[in-house]
């Protein structure tokens, strides 16, 4: 840099503009809003050429072209959010008169944009059971364009057959959708299965370390294309350079981590199982009689470290034992390497109507268990003794 600068040119200027041929081991944090133009072309800018963090950001870039690989998809788009992934595909992919069939399960937030917000747009929402293909089928509308749903689903872990709803949906002219968010890329693929579009909320189990949030949608790089300059660029609800990379590094260990919640996780349903208190357990492994389930699905190759279940009594029993918890902590959010355990009804799917919620198996005495990567000894311990005080 020229030294005949004063020291403000200095302060801002000085050793910003290194060399690009420097290859760092980890990909760099770019906590930049803009990036320089090197040529400006007469027919506009160069595709392909950062411009602003609003729309692409080298550090972003090596976490999508990341999840694009793990996914199988073509391309990705981060977002600063799950719940800004999951809107802006929907805008994407969905225009005023169009159709939308969605499970009955889902996580709080979503079934609240899909029941307040989609109308507002002009969406059609139907909300129909996809564990059952022929229930997808028979939702089928001429402007259906979208098949929406979570598995394993939020709170409950029921399992879809991603395969047979996608092969409805193809059939029909709609787009599938699914939220892969319990159980990473790591233990299940959808693309690979015949859906369009995969979506995670990063915060979760792809950043494993509960201090970033982040969103993640995966698809083909015409999909890819029309959610990033048709909804992202417009909307701006962009993924910070810094959380990023944060989930990047939070995906370097996800295989390690995935196997311990796992292992964890069905050790636990284990041991409720003998307690005395607890009515049912959840857990995609397991029939209700915690004996290996028939109906395991061919599309997971794990089960994750997600589990629900039902202590006996009422909403009162199941309070008095969040309260008496002391190693897990009572939190929303999953994937944190600490027990994150709620209840839905009151937290997570408080938005849900009750009698909506009894339907669909959320009752008043459900627990969530987001099984941690601690001694699974003393998760146990911990869960003893609230369901004692309870």
């Amino acid at each position: 840099m020229n030294f005949e600068y004063g020291i403000n040119t200095k302060l801002v200027h000085a050793g910003e503009h290194t060399s690009r041929n420097v290859t760092a081991l980890t990909s760099p944090i770019y906590q930049t809003s803009s990036f320089v133009i090197d040529e400006l072309l007469p027919s506009g800018i160069k595709h392909g050429t950062y411009v602003y963090s609003r729309v692409s950001n080298p550090t972003l870039t090596a976490l999508e072209l990341k999840m694009a690989a793990l996914e199988g998809g073509d391309a990705a788009v981060s977002f600063a959010s799950g719940m800004a992934a999951i809107s802006a595909t929907l805008l994407a992919l969905l225009k005023c008169g169009d159709h939308l069939i969605a499970d009955r399960v889902l996580y709080g937030s979503t079934y609240e944009l899909l029941t307040k917000g989609a109308p507002r747009l002009g969406f059609e929402v139907s909300f129909v059971d996809t564990s059952d293909p022929e229930c997808v089928a028979e939702a089928v509308r001429d402007n259906t364009k979208v098949v929406f749903f979570e598995t394993p689903a939020n709170p409950t872990l029921k399992l879809v057959d991603i395969r047979k709803v996608s092969e409805v949906a193809s059939e029909n002219g709609a787009k599938t959708i699914v939220d892969n968010t319990f159980l990473t890329p790591y233990y299940q693929n959808p693309l690979e299965l015949g859906a369009d579009v995969v979506v995670h909320s990063a915060t979760k189990y792809l950043n494993g370390h509960g201090d970033s949030l982040g969103g993640i949608v995966v698809s083909s790089s015409e999909d890819a294309t029309n959610i990033r300059k048709g909804v992202l660029r417009d909307l701006g609800a962009a993924l910070s350079p810094f959380n990023a990379f944060l989930i990047l590094r939070g995906l370097r260990t996800l295989a390690l981590r995935m196997e311990r919640h796992t292992q964890n996780a069905t050790q636990l349903a284990s041991f409720l199982k003998a307690q005395k208190l607890v009515k049912r357990i959840l857990y995609p492994k397991f029939d209700r009689n915690l004996e290996l389930n028939p109906n395991l699905r061919t599309q997971m190759s794990g089960y994750g470290g997600m589990l629900a279940f039902e202590i006996r009594g009422g909403a009162d029993e199941a309070v008095k034992f969040l309260n008496n918890l002391t190693l897990c902590k009572v939190a929303v959010s999953l994937g944190d390497p600490a027990t994150l355990i709620e209840h839905p009804g009151l937290m997570t799917h408080a938005v849900v109507p009750k009698n909506e919620r009894e339907k669909l198996g959320i009752t008043e005495n459900l627990i969530r268990v987001s099984v941690g990567l601690e001694d699974i000894k003393d998760i146990e311990a911990d869960i003893e003794q609230a369901l004692d005080a309870a």
